[in-house]
């Protein structure tokens, strides 16, 4: 076998690009806005948005509350008694698809939510605590507190 012997000689081609070294204050500002829009989109997506809201007795002690889908759920935490049946209308005027069902895990529930309508769905909390309910994608999220 013979070697393998390279007839031109090896040439490294400059980059194509150049470095501009940053001052260390326009670094630390940049990093700093990145971390301020990371914990703004965990807020966002994850944290809990406005305040409980109680549900009203309405005909025969069922608990009611009609729930805006525009966005997200408002109001997105609500307070019911437990042991009492609870109707949930959810009035949904966001085109988005995400929000086009609404699924209740700990009910083994799901509601499909037509634009511009306003459809109802009747739970039965039995004991106290969370009982969270998201869109179909898991993104917007609501829960129930059964006290």
């Amino acid at each position: 076998m013979t070697p393998l012997v390279l007839s031109a000689p090896l040439v490294l081609a400059a980059p194509l690009w150049r470095t501009i070294p940053q001052p260390l204050v326009l670094r630390v500002l940049v990093a700093a806005v990145g971390l301020v829009l990371i914990a703004a989109e965990l807020w966002w997506f994850l944290g809990r948005h406005g305040g409980d809201v109680v549900a009203s007795e309405g005909e025969q002690g069922v608990q009611e509350i009609t729930i805006a889908v525009d966005g997200g759920y408002s109001p997105s935490q609500i307070r019911v008694k437990a042991g009492r049946p609870v109707r949930l209308r959810f009035h949904r005027t966001d085109p988005s698809g995400c929000v086009a069902q609404v699924i209740f895990p700990d009910f083994q529930r799901t509601l499909d939510l037509p634009l511009g309508a306003t459809t109802s769905i009747e739970l039965l909390p039995t004991r106290p605590g969370p009982y969270p309910f998201h869109c179909g994608m898991n993104m917007v999220r609501g829960s129930i507190e059964a006290e």
